[in-house]
């Protein structure tokens, strides 16, 4: 039972993603001086996270399911995005963090992943 084009050219994408994801993780990693924000995103959210990898525990979050994002209509796009990127900025700002280490998680830096990063410089992080 063999796989069609489809199926192959999926599971081909999800490998390279693994992959590229891997390999941005062995050059990455957070300190408590400089945690690491990572990025993940869906078809409908985007996700953010400021870690210290160091003691294994997240520091801030903000993703699109927050409550104070809730009068936006659609959920996974740039203006989104951009909303996360600054909520993250607060929220490292009041926990004290200036610079983070910026982790795509295998994504390209382009769309989402762009728009969330410039909207956190923007907002005061440093990466």
């Amino acid at each position: 039972m063999g796989l069609n084009q489809e199926e192959i050219l999926a599971k081909s994408k999800a490998i390279g993603k693994q992959r590229r994801h891997e390999r941005i993780r062995k050059k990455v990693g957070g300190t408590a001086a400089r945690p690491r924000l990572s990025v993940y995103r869906s078809l409908n959210h985007v996700y953010a996270q400021i870690i210290d990898d160091s003691k294994g525990i997240t520091i801030a979050a903000a993703s699109s399911l927050d409550g104070s994002l809730k009068n936006v209509k659609q959920k996974g796009n740039i203006a989104m995005a951009k909303e996360i990127g600054g909520l993250i900025a607060k929220k490292a700002a009041e926990k004290g963090i200036k610079q983070v280490v910026f982790d795509r998680s295998g994504y390209l830096y382009h769309g989402r992943i762009k728009a969330l990063a410039d909207a956190a410089r923007e907002a005061g992080l440093e990466f």
